[in-house]
């Protein structure tokens, strides 16, 4: 994994970049395209999270370092300063604790993992899932845009139960640029303002959505300023990524 260091600018904890993975950017054309716009809005640094879904073949361990790894040197090649961090993000389906852990991909490979689920309602299996995640792999569940779950726009307190049972919330920035009224921004708002999330990411998915998500960081820094939201997305992030030392 290529040396981090202290960042100069934001981290963006999670974005679908690598080219032709998952349902994220197709081609290294559009890769470049959305890295120029992320380091136009202050970012340094980006973890690709592609999905840990079945039908996403060859996501893990081995393979998101390595093509972290190719398109970082069309990044370099291309004039584009964003250093690019591996991750993964892993869907918690009925059955996810017989995943092998080789496909499980933390960010930075560290002790951290980016989960989502979308429910309506928390299925059973959910806080088994995160306990294996926790006490069999030793992992700390960060839960992605908590705000797009019905489950949770429909009950918002539940944001508690995931605190309960040691889990971190990452905020999506477009969900901050939604129309007013919308679900997703009431909820992410709220959430924001009092002080739920760990981090916040723009989870950019290719070009043609990558500007609402810059808007949805510049609505961020209207409601809490621009101090907080360096901790959310660069204090905090930082802490995710391992001390240069410990990096291979």
């Amino acid at each position: 994994m290529r040396g981090i260091g202290q960042p100069a600018g934001r981290i963006d904890t999670h974005s679908h970049l690598l080219p032709g993975i998952d349902d994220g950017c197709k081609t290294v054309a559009e890769s470049i395209a959305c890295a120029r716009v992320l380091v136009a809005n202050g970012y340094t640094h980006a973890f690709c999270t592609p999905h840990i879904w079945a039908k996403y073949v060859g996501v893990s361990r081995a393979s998101v370092p390595r093509w972290c790894a190719a398109l970082q040197a069309e990044l370099d090649a291309a004039g584009v300063p964003l250093t690019l961090v591996p991750g993964g993000e892993l869907n918690l389906f009925l059955g996810v604790t017989r995943t092998p852990a080789d496909d499980i991909v933390p960010l930075a490979l560290g002790r951290h993992v980016l989960c989502d689920i979308w429910a309506a309602e928390i299925p059973h299996f959910f806080e088994e899932s995160v306990r294996w995640l926790q006490d069999e792999l030793g992992l700390t569940v960060i839960l992605a845009h908590p705000e797009r779950m019905r489950a949770v726009q429909d009950r918002p307190e539940r944001v508690e139960y995931f605190a309960s049972l040691g889990m971190l919330l990452q905020g999506n920035l477009q969900c901050f640029a939604d129309p007013p009224g919308a679900d997703t921004r009431r909820c992410a708002e709220q959430f924001l303002l009092e002080g739920r999330y760990f981090m916040l990411g723009s989870d950019t998915h290719g070009p043609e959505t990558i500007d609402v998500r810059m808007r949805g960081l510049k609505r961020v820094v209207e409601l809490v300023g621009n101090a907080r939201t360096n901790v959310l997305t660069r204090e905090n992030p930082m802490k995710l990524i391992p001390s240069a030392s410990a990096e291979s």
